[in-house]
C-alpha cells in the first residue's frame, strides 16, 4: 500500500492511496459475496444466484462497488494509523479499480488547521471612552416623569414640546390639491417624542383647534427581506393634517413621594435617584465598551491569523445562523423568507465564528490557560452562599453545563485586556476615524 497526502489548502487535503489487487481482493470478494445474497433473478432464489450468472449479468459492476466500500474503510483505516484526523464526511473523488491489478482512489477531506498563533498581544486597540452627560440623565428623568404625567385640554398649541395633538390627516400634492385615491387617517402624535418630525413639531406651535398645517419629509423606499434593506431613491412626501383635539402633557414634580413610589421605597430623594440613574448608564455603558473591545480583539487577532476554516464547521454554523434568522422572521410575521439570501448573508458571520472558535482554543492552549477543580470548587462556594444549592450540586452542574468552558473564555479575554495596549479615545474621534 502506497498514499500520499496533498494539502490542497490549510483545512482541506486529499490523500491518493494504492493497493495492489492482492492487499484487497479478499476484502472485495466479502463484499462482492454481501451484494450477491441480496440479489434476486428470475428462477433464482435470493442470494442463489450462481456467480457465473452474475458476472455474465452485471461485469465487473459488483466488484466496483464492493471497491467503493472497500475503499472508504481503507481510507479510515490509513487516516487512523497515520493521524490524518479528519474532520466532517470525507469525499472518494476518484477511484480506478483494475480486477487483478491493483486498487487506486483519492479521498478529498477536512481537518483542523495547524495554525501556532501569533500577534495576538501588544496589539493597540482604541476604545470609546464614554461619560455620562448631564443631558441623558434630564432626558431619562423626562422620560420616567412622562410615564407618570397626566393631560388635560389645552386650546393652543404652546412654545414647548409637551402637547398630544389628535389630527386628521390627509396626503396632498406639493401644489396642495388632496393626493388621488388619498384617504383621511385620524391619529395622535405625542409632540414630545423625538421621534415625530421636527417640522410637525414647527408647524403646529401656535395652532388652535380646528386649524390647519402642512409638513413635507422625504422617505427612503426599503425592500424589507428577513433583515436586509436595499435603500432605493428618496421620494418627497406631502401632508396636511387638520387639529381635532389638542392636550397638555402636566409632568409631575420630581419629588421624595414620587421617587419612592417609582423606586418602591428603596430611593428616597431626587438626588439618590438622579444618581442611581448615572449609575444604570454608567454600568450600560461599561457593557457597550467591554463588547466592543472584544469584538476588536477578535477581529484583529482573526486578520492577523487568517485561515481557510474548514467548509463543514462552517456549514454547521451557517446552518444555526440561517435557523435562527427564519425564527426571528416568523416570530415578526415574515413571509417566503429565502434561505439562498440568508446563507449568502450570514456566511461571513459563519465563518468568523469558526475563525474565532478554533483560534481562541489554540491561544488557550498555547498559553496553557485551564479551570482547575480548585476554582470551580470556589466558584461553587461563592454561589452556595447566595442560592443555598449544596457545593457539590453545584460542581456537578457546572460540568454538566460547561463551566469550564465559560471560565476560561474569561481567562483568554483577562489575558488579552492585559497583555494588549487598550486606549479610551472619545467617542465622536473613535466613529470618525472609522468612517474616514
Amino acid at each position: 500500500m502506497n498514499f500520499t497526502v496533498n494539502e490542497i489548502n490549510q483545512s482541506e487535503h486529499e490523500v491518493s492511496i494504492e493497493f495492489s489487487y492482492d492487499e484487497v481482493k479478499n476484502e472485495i470478494d466479502e463484499e462482492v459475496k454481501k451484494q450477491a445474497k441480496k440479489i434476486q433473478l428470475p428462477g433464482f432464489r435470493k442470494g442463489k444466484v450462481p456467480a457465473k450468472l452474475l458476472k455474465s449479468r452485471f461485469g465487473d459492476a459488483l466488484e466496483y462497488e464492493a471497491a467503493e466500500k472497500v475503499a472508504t474503510d481503507q481510507f479510515w483505516e490509513v487516516a487512523k494509523q497515520n493521524s490524518l484526523k479528519p474532520v466532517g464526511t470525507p469525499s472518494l473523488t476518484d477511484l480506478h479499480l483494475e480486477p487483478g491489478k491493483d486498487l487506486k482512489f483519492k479521498v478529498k477531506y477536512e481537518v483542523i488547521p495547524n495554525i501556532d498563533p501569533k500577534d495576538y498581544t501588544n496589539l493597540n486597540i482604541d476604545i470609546p471612552d464614554y461619560t455620562v452627560s448631564d443631558h441623558e440623565v434630564e432626558h431619562e428623568i423626562e422620560h420616567i416623569l412622562k410615564s407618570n404625567s397626566s393631560t388635560e385640554d389645552a386650546e393652543i398649541v404652546g412654545d414647548d414640546e409637551f402637547y398630544i395633538i389628535k389630527v386628521e390627516m390627509q396626503r396632498i400634492t406639493e401644489s396642495g390639491e388632496v393626493f388621488a385615491d388619498s384617504k383621511p387617517e385620524t391619529l395622535d402624535i405625542d409632540l414630545s417624542n423625538h421621534h415625530v418630525q421636527p417640522e410637525i413639531r414647527n408647524n403646529v406651535k401656535g395652532k388652535k383647534v380646528g386649524e390647519n398645517f402642512e409638513f413635507s419629509f422625504d422617505d427612503l423606499h426599503h425592500k424589507h427581506d428577513v433583515n436586509v434593506e436595499q435603500t432605493m431613491n428618496p421620494e418627497k412626501y406631502y401632508y396636511r393634517g387638520a387639529i381635532l383635539e389638542i392636550k397638555k402633557i402636566i409632568l409631575p414634580e420630581l419629588s421624595e413621594e414620587l421617587v419612592k413610589k417609582i423606586t418602591k421605597d428603596k430611593i428616597s430623594t431626587p438626588e439618590q435617584f438622579k444618581e442611581e440613574i448615572r449609575k444604570d448608564f454608567t454600568n450600560y455603558y461599561q457593557q457597550q465598551t467591554e463588547e466592543f473591545l472584544r469584538r476588536r480583539l477578535i477581529t484583529s487577532i482573526i486578520s492577523n491569523n487568517d485561515f481557510t476554516p474548514p467548509k463543514s464547521l462552517v456549514q454547521n454554523v451557517l446552518e444555526e445562523l440561517i435557523k435562527q434568522e427564519e425564527e426571528n422572521g416568523k416570530r415578526r410575521g415574515a413571509k417566503n423568507i429565502d434561505r439562498k439570501l440568508l446563507a449568502e448573508r450570514l456566511l461571513p458571520s459563519a465563518q468568523f465564528e469558526v475563525k474565532w472558535f478554533l483560534l481562541k482554543s489554540l491561544i488557550q492552549k498555547k498559553e496553557q490557560l485551564t479551570v482547575t477543580d480548585e476554582e470551580l470548587n470556589d466558584l461553587a462556594m461563592k454561589d452556595a452562599d447566595k442560592t443555598g444549592i449544596a457545593v457539590e450540586k453545584l460542581i456537578n452542574y457546572y460540568k454538566s453545563a460547561n463551566m469550564s468552558e465559560k471560565l476560561i473564555d474569561k481567562k483568554l479575554f483577562d489575558f488579552l485586556k492585559e497583555k494588549n495596549n487598550i486606549k479610551k479615545v472619545p467617542p465622536e474621534n473613535l466613529y470618525k476615524k472609522e468612517e474616514d
